[in-house]
């Protein structure tokens, strides 16, 4: 079979995820969204649940692709470089990673009913808390496991509500100002001076 169409066809999946949710996922509407002939997308995914392996594998490859590109790239200095980065990555929900965030949404909601979809799925959660730990220590702050954990769930938390942008919710959780979220979250996490005090030798004094 072509890869390039099929290709095609998985982005058409994603983004017919993303536009109709999981109940307007068929071959016909992927066949419409791809611009190819009607039973192009059953001759190469023959069933529903195909459709939405293709999806999750290309949401997959399309993590792995941005993380690559950030691991690539010099990791924060500091406080204000983590602060950036984070909130770069808030701000992608509701520009170019929307499309790709709302269909994985989608098949995480699907994955409660299709446990085979939560093995495709994991590997973007986990390695986010790996990526963004090593975020953390990267900017000098005193990580522990716990502490980035609890960041990383607060920037998860965060990607519904960007998506659905709902102003009351927005202004209820900070995230009409994702700077000043991102700021706060870290001083919650990180009072501003724990970095300095964590990097004294053990028997400096105050």
């Amino acid at each position: 079979m072509n890869p390039d169409r099929r290709d095609r066809l998985r982005d058409a999946a994603v983004e017919v995820l993303a536009r109709d949710g999981g109940r307007g996922l068929t071959h016909r509407a992927v066949d419409r969204a791809a611009e190819v002939p009607p039973g192009t997308t059953k001759n190469y995914f023959p069933t529903r649940d195909a459709v939405l392996r293709a999806a999750a594998e290309r949401c997959l490859e399309q993590y792995l692709a941005l993380t690559a590109q950030l691991a690539a790239a010099p990791g924060p200095a500091d406080r204000e470089g983590l602060t950036a980065l984070f909130r770069s990555l808030l701000e992608n929900v509701a520009g170019p990673g929307r499309s790709r965030l709302l269909a994985v949404l989608e098949l995480q909601a699907e994955a409660t009913r299709r446990p085979w979809l939560s093995s495709i799925l994991d590997p973007m959660a986990s390695g986010d808390f790996v990526g963004m730990e090593l975020a953390q220590r990267s900017a000098g702050l005193p990580v522990t496991p716990q502490r980035a954990a609890v960041v990383t769930l607060a920037l998860h938390a965060a990607v519904p509500h960007l998506l659905t942008d709902g102003p009351a919710t927005l202004a209820a959780s900070g995230l009409d100002d994702v700077d000043r979220f991102v700021r706060d979250l870290l001083d919650a996490v990180y009072p501003p001076g724990a970095t300095a005090r964590a990097s004294r030798p053990p028997h400096a004094a105050p």
